[in-house]
């Protein structure tokens, strides 16, 4: 009865949560269920209950097909490598911005940096596209001019991780900074100015105040980043991929997409992308273990 006094008290939050609450509902719980076509040797006649079962044999099929070792290994590489390089960036953009003491200036950068996370995916490939072309790039010819030869980066297979990298930085830098920038306003500024009169320098500010100050955003951000370091974004790859660089660029999300979509093969692709879940699920919650035996935070 207690229970149901605050509820009745609290309504009106209750009413906010509903549609969030909904929405999580219809669009990640209930597709859950097809799940089962994992399992099952789907055909749309039948529907998910009315198939065969097939335990196993389509998780089986893909560990011994000759793609899975090539897969597994370029999206391993993509998703470490874009974590471990662009992961710190956005924090020492943070770090630097908070510096900046005039706002106008401050303001300028962030709508620069900012503006970038808002062009889609298929602008950007295309802006990506014209800028490294072979012949009439921005790129090649600053190369060329210097008396280099151009580079064709979007047909070459070790260039790929490194413009896909190099390009999401670019995007993403000033909004993934946002929310350290939010941490680093609620430093208390009376620790700066204890710091000041003993003649700390800004480094030793930074590094002795701020940075301890947003740790624990930084470890909650970089658990999250662990848990999702399967899941590539499969448009850009997928846009960015042309027949010379596919050994490169053929990841296990592009992959699900060809033999799902287009293929028509869906219970092999449900079994790929729950096994691709799988391991995001298992390294969140090591990673999140690990994180508050280590440093005393988590994200629960």
């Amino acid at each position: 009865m207690i229970r149901l006094g605050r509820i009745a008290k609290g309504w009106r939050l209750y009413v906010l949560l509903l549609p969030a609450l909904v929405y999580l509902i219809l669009f990640q719980y209930v597709p859950m269920y097809g799940v089962l076509i994992a399992f099952k040797d789907f055909n749309a006649i039948d529907g998910i209950l009315g198939s065969p079962w097939a335990g196993f044999i389509h998780f089986q099929e893909f560990f011994e097909s000759y793609v899975f070792k090539s897969l597994l290994t370029n999206t391993l590489k993509l998703s470490v490598f874009s974590l471990l390089i662009s992961f710190p960036i956005p924090i020492l953009f943070a770090l630097l911005l908070n510096q900046i003491r005039s706002r106008l200036t401050t303001r300028f950068v962030q709508t620069v940096t900012y503006a970038p996370y808002f062009i889609s995916t298929v602008v950007l490939v295309s802006m990506l596209n014209v800028f490294l072309a072979p012949s009439s790039g921005i790129i090649n010819n600053f190369i060329t001019f210097f008396g280099g030869e151009a580079v064709n980066f979007m047909a070459r297979a070790e260039w790929f991780r490194s413009v896909y990298i190099t390009s999401g930085i670019w995007q993403t830098m000033g909004f993934s900074a946002i929310i350290y920038m939010a941490a680093l306003s609620s430093v208390n500024p009376e620790l700066h100015e204890v710091a000041i009169v003993d003649g700390a320098s800004k480094l030793k500010r930074i590094r002795h105040i701020d940075i301890p100050s947003i740790m624990p955003t930084i470890v909650i951000m970089f658990i999250l980043g662990i848990g999702s370091i399967m899941s590539v974004g499969w448009e850009k790859a997928f846009l960015m991929q042309q027949g010379m660089n596919l050994t490169a660029s053929e990841i296990i999300s592009t992959y699900v997409y060809k033999i799902g979509l287009l293929n028509a093969q869906y219970s092999m692709a449900t079994a790929i992308g729950l096994f691709n879940s799988l391991i995001n699920f298992t390294l969140l919650i090591l990673s999140n273990s690990l994180s508050k035996r280590v440093m005393g935070s988590s994200l629960w």
